[in-house]
């Protein structure tokens, strides 16, 4: 009889606090799980980003998420203006300047915070794992081709 009474139990309070998950205003506050984020790859195959907030072409600030794949990397560019990132899984890996050398990257780690300053030039990417990474900014951003010739 008392598992009885655990189990009923057990399952009221999941039913109050599924429905009072259920109540939360959506004007309030927007929730995004990890299974409701669309993922879109670019068209070099390269990554695949998810805008979470606001929009990177557009003026005001914006919210995404950009997977990258392992062993892949971007060209030395520079951002038009500055970009605020997290790691939040794998290891993104950095390099500076306009020559493009995988090799000579630092690595920052889940939970690094790295600050990229708009118009410098830098490269970047995953190795061995995926990275992703979460970018704050202020649109519109533009990216700019800056690798040595």
């Amino acid at each position: 009889m008392r598992l009885l009474i655990c189990c009923v139990a057990f399952a009221l309070v999941g039913s109050v606090i599924c429905n009072v998950q259920a109540d939360i205003n959506p004007h309030a506050v927007e929730i995004k799980t990890p299974q409701t984020i669309k993922w879109v790859r670019n068209k070099e195959g390269t990554s695949e980003r998810a805008v979470l907030f606001g929009d990177p072409d557009k003026p005001g600030p914006y919210v995404m998420q950009i997977k990258w794949l392992p062993g892949n990397f971007s060209r030395p560019h520079f951002h038009s203006s500055d970009r605020f990132f997290t790691v939040i899984s794998g290891t993104w890996w950095i390099g500076t300047g306009n020559t493009y050398d995988p090799a000579s990257t630092v690595p920052a780690p889940a939970g690094s915070y790295v600050f990229h300053r708009g118009g410098e030039v830098h490269y970047d990417g995953a190795k061995d794992e995926p990275a992703i990474i979460q970018v704050v900014g202020f649109g519109p951003v533009t990216t700019t081709p800056a690798e040595a010739k």
